[in-house]
């Protein structure tokens, strides 16, 4: 394991679940993982893959710490072709989303590009025949040989293994026209929206074949077309409210109580740009890549290309707290262009206390920041195979020695930054952090 100095790292590496080799040849595309999500307990871990694979872990209650073991996994998405666009649909998991428990069973979404389907999982018994009362050798019919009436014994059913089950109990399909790129269930437990480039409709769980356009952005002529959705969510407490982000670099609030329709926003949280920093990227740079609110609801955390940035729900101003994430790369925002790494998105979310945010960067790098201590303090952790090796990260900005041992910290050298390694959806392993407390 992979614990850090005392002071300076509170994280540690705890586990991995995934091909512990060193060679990456038998690696296929179908493996890489492309979403994780926690349920609300933090009980159990759903991953999704490229492979339409959805793969369930609960937490292990036998073994101390923060540990957990394979659940199950079934397959919840297969490739599809529509003919009437002349286009290939993936399998790709782009969501999964934990239904809040009501019983012993669990609910939860996942969704590709196109289809979103409600699953239900749960634990049951298979049972066989325990004991019947033919002798071997018996042909009947007739009396049993040896066996009188008081003798007969009823066959009974006892139950022989428990297996963990998946069926498919919802399928939404055929709402949306471009990418599904968000899924969010709300906190009334009963309806939830689905987001994509242009529109974001608003589900009933228990309706698979209708849905309400509540957000709609499609320009009557698509040449005028000057941003797209790039995530959305409900606020966790209030069921009327949700939020969006768009290309453009604006999150806006909306309250369904306004209108049918919530194009206008009750909010619009957007920071002005630095004049001196403006160039022909910052358009580019600006695109929000995914948003959340707070536990509390409080707060959003956005993250952009470069940022990392905390909003107060009742500023809209300025945000509260702004993190440089890769402010080492700005230099090298031409050649990030040439080779489309400009485009890449990352996501965000907030610890379940609320005093830590995360995001991912290049070169299988995470970090991790507090949100209560001033300026850009954080943790630099990295998901690669090195941890089977209980290979040390060093904290950021000096904080620590590098993994070679040195001063220095692998991968945050621009010159040494590997852009095909990504800490969302980077490789076939998932990986395990949590705190020495």
């Amino acid at each position: 394991m992979d614990t850090a100095e005392s002071g300076q790292n509170p994280w540690r590496f705890a586990q991995c679940f995934g091909d512990k080799s060193d060679s990456d040849n038998d690696i296929t595309e179908a493996d890489i993982i492309s979403t994780v999500e926690f349920d609300h307990t933090g009980d159990y871990l759903a991953t999704g893959d490229k492979g339409g694979r959805v793969v369930l872990f609960e937490r292990n209650e036998s073994k101390k710490g923060c540990e957990y073991k394979f659940y199950t996994e079934f397959q919840s998405h297969e490739p599809e072709f529509d003919y009437l666009k002349s286009l290939e649909i993936e399998e790709k998991i782009n969501r999964i989303k934990w239904c809040k428990r009501q019983n012993s069973a669990h609910f939860l979404l996942s969704t590709n590009d196109k289809t979103i389907k409600l699953w239900k999982v749960f634990e049951k018994s298979i049972k066989v025949v325990q004991e019947n009362n033919v002798t071997s050798g018996y042909t009947g019919p007739g009396p049993i040989p040896g066996v009188t009436p008081s003798q007969l014994r009823l066959p009974q059913m006892a139950v022989q293994e428990n297996i963990v089950a998946a069926v498919p109990r919802k399928v939404y399909a055929n709402a949306h026209a471009y990418h599904i790129n968000s899924i969010s269930i709300n906190s009334d437990g009963e309806t939830y929206i689905s987001a994509d480039d242009l529109r974001i409709n608003l589900w009933n769980l228990g309706i698979s074949d209708q849905s309400f356009n509540i957000v709609d952005i499609k320009p009557v002529n698509m040449e005028e077309l000057t941003e797209v959705i790039t995530a959305a969510e409900f606020h966790p407490n209030h069921c009327n409210q949700f939020m969006y982000s768009s290309s453009k670099g604006t999150i806006k609030l909306a309250d369904m109580r306004q209108s049918a329709l919530c194009d206008n926003a009750a909010k619009l949280f957007e920071e002005e740009e630095d004049p001196s920093q403006k160039s022909f990227f910052s358009e580019i740079i600006s695109s929000i890549s995914d948003v959340k609110f707070s536990k509390d609801g409080n707060y959003i955390l956005s993250r952009d290309y470069l940022t990392l940035k905390i909003w107060d729900i009742r500023d809209e101003k300025a945000p509260v707290k702004k993190i440089n994430i890769h402010e080492h790369l700005r230099g090298k925002l031409c050649d990030l262009y040439e080779n489309d790494c400009i485009f890449d998105k990352f996501e965000c979310t907030w610890s379940g206390n609320g005093d830590q945010v995360l995001t991912g960067s290049y070169h299988n790098y995470f970090r991790i920041y507090d949100v209560n201590e001033s300026g850009d303090k954080d943790a630099v952790l990295q998901a690669d195979k090195s941890a089977f090796k209980a290979k040390k990260i060093g904290g950021p900005k000096g904080q620590g020695k590098g993994p070679n041992g040195t001063g220095k910290k692998e991968g945050l050298q621009t010159e040494n930054i590997d852009f095909a390694k990504k800490i969302i959806a980077a490789t076939n392993n998932l990986f395990l952090y949590s705190t020495l407390t």
